[in-house]
């Protein structure tokens, strides 16, 4: 379902910024939420719901929200590492326990330390001697802080407890257990998330040049799905074109890697009153690079963009 109205727009940004405000209120304080685990639960079918009205819309918002700013980060990152979580699971046809075991670990994995997480990514200094203390031993306190919290997930705490293990990427995936596998794919998202995400002591990389750090082996079967569900350049990313303009990417296409892009501003960098729909898979300009946010420095009518995207979806 495409945004038909101004109102609508309004009403699904609030339900997804409501939705990271929530999940940021229980990781700052989850000894203070009750049923902690359920919580976890409604806030992973939330998600799902969102997604299912429009995921490309999803992707946009999401992506805009956390390659524009770090301000609550912690929060932003675990929501858009779950949404990625999923739709990789998706794309490889994961059992829905095995889904769930990992989108879960995503929603929670930095649940002991969302408050420095959230001061790192607004600090310009190098973490100090005890900052890098708590960032080594945060999966491992993590996963018990989880166990403590009543979560009964045998898989969803292991996969917390290690994704930040080296090891797990020495793997063979196809005799590996499950959680092998469910742990590689988050510890490989939560790489690309925060490579785009920016710190005040530097900007976010494109999405582009963070999934091809994450898919540097290229027989990786989990870098290879990312990028087959959200693309090279996923929704509310920013690209180059052949013809030096300036465009947002909209909606993905039955085409990988020829998205649906609205162009934004001229070869010039004047900005366009009204940006126009284009499609890459067709002729004219293709995508020559993508964009990290900072390029972008203008405030843009989203909605004016998006609906762009929902005539693209009615008419492919």
């Amino acid at each position: 379902m495409s945004i038909q109205s101004e109102n609508e727009y309004e009403d699904l940004l609030s339900l997804w910024s409501d939705l990271e405000s929530g999940l940021g209120v229980i990781l700052g304080s989850p000894a203070s939420t009750q049923e902690f685990a359920h919580r976890v639960l409604q806030y992973d079918r939330w998600m799902q719901s969102l997604l299912q009205r429009d995921p490309d819309v999803g992707l946009y918002l999401l992506f805009q929200l956390a390659s524009n700013s770090p301000v609550g980060y912690s929060a932003s990152h675990s929501l858009v590492c779950a949404v990625l979580s999923h739709l990789i699971a998706l794309e490889l046809a994961i059992a829905q326990p095995e889904r769930d075991s990992l989108v879960h670990a995503a929603l929670t994995m930095n649940v002991a330390m969302t408050a420095m997480q959230d001061e790192l990514a607004t600090q310009v200094e190098k973490p100090t001697p005890a900052q890098q203390d708590a960032i080594r031993v945060h999966a491992a306190k993590g996963a018990l802080m989880l166990g403590n919290l009543g979560v009964r997930d045998g898989q969803w705490l292991d996969i917390v407890a290690n994704h930040h293990d080296d090891a797990i990427d020495k793997a063979d995936l196809h005799t590996a257990p499950p959680v092998i596998r469910l742990t590689r794919i988050l510890k490989m998202v939560d790489r690309y998330a925060a490579m785009i995400s920016p710190r005040t002591s530097r900007t976010g990389r494109s999405a582009a040049e963070s999934a091809r750090s994450v898919m540097a082996d290229k027989t990786d079967t989990v870098g290879h799905a990312l990028v087959r569900a959200v693309g090279l350049c996923p929704p509310g990313t920013y690209v180059r074109l052949d013809s030096d303009e300036t465009a947002v990417v909209l909606r993905r296409s039955s085409e990988p890697n020829h998205p649906f892009v609205a162009v934004i501003a001229k070869s010039t960098g004047e900005l366009i009153p009204s940006p126009r729909l284009h499609r890459t898979a067709r002729n004219g300009p293709q995508i020559r690079s993508a964009l990290p946010a900072s390029a972008v420095r203008a405030r843009l009518n989203h909605f004016q963009i998006l609906r762009l995207g929902a005539y693209a979806a009615q008419n492919p």
